[in-house]
């Protein structure tokens, strides 16, 4: 055995395979606090399909792990954030100032 270290690569994961320009991350929040929150990418605009129905009261998405988290109603937790329902199903996003044909983000 000799004392010498390789060097792993880290494998590609999800988040990192779709960082391109015309890709919209796999995961993203439109809360501010959360670790998936992104200012330029929110700018831009997301599309989100889910169940085959396209959706505008989306709260936080992921691709990988097909969910995404709706809010219930006007109810809201004691310190005032709503409460979120995770919805699971086959989830799809894309930037809508791509137009029409924009390509779509979704699990393979």
């Amino acid at each position: 055995m000799s004392d010498e270290k390789t060097e792993s690569t880290p494998e590609s994961t999800p988040e990192k395979a779709a960082a391109t320009p015309d890709m919209p991350p796999m995961v993203l929040s439109v809360h501010p606090r959360s670790k998936h929150f992104n200012q330029e990418v929110l700018q831009r605009g997301v599309g989100i399909r889910f169940k085959g129905r396209q959706r505008t009261d989306i709260e936080e998405y992921s691709i990988p792990e097909g969910y995404v988290r709706v809010q219930a109603g006007k109810t809201v937790d004691r310190k005032g954030n709503p409460l979120l329902l995770k919805l699971k199903g086959p989830v799809e996003a894309w930037f809508e100032d791509l137009g029409d044909d924009a390509p779509v983000a979704k699990a393979d």
